[in-house]
């Protein structure tokens, strides 16, 4: 069985998130963090999740993103039965787009 990492050890990391200051060091921060593979599995998730938004089907997203279909059942569950914060920030940044 997988160790659980104690909540305390957990947030310092999402309140340094917090203090990125600009897209840049958002990116410089996570290249620092991760490794290359994190990374891509993190942004290609990210896509898979904005094209469910989108209502776009799997064959398309798996064309697109080059996700397999377990990822995307993963992402797709996720976005359905998670906190709901991944659809929220998603519909966030597509509004904030738009401006």
């Amino acid at each position: 069985m997988a160790r659980r990492i104690p909540k305390e050890r957990r947030m310092d990391m999402y309140k340094a998130i917090l203090h990125l200051e600009t897209l840049e060091e958002c990116c410089d921060f996570f290249e620092d963090l991760c490794a290359m593979t994190e990374l891509q599995s993190m942004e290609q998730r990210f896509e898979v999740a904005s094209m469910l938004k989108k209502d776009k089907v799997y064959t398309e997203i798996m064309e697109k993103t080059n996700a397999s279909s377990a990822t995307i059942s993963r992402v797709n569950r996720m976005l359905n039965t998670g906190t709901g914060c991944l659809g929220i920030i998603i519909d966030r940044t597509e509004e904030a787009e738009k401006q």
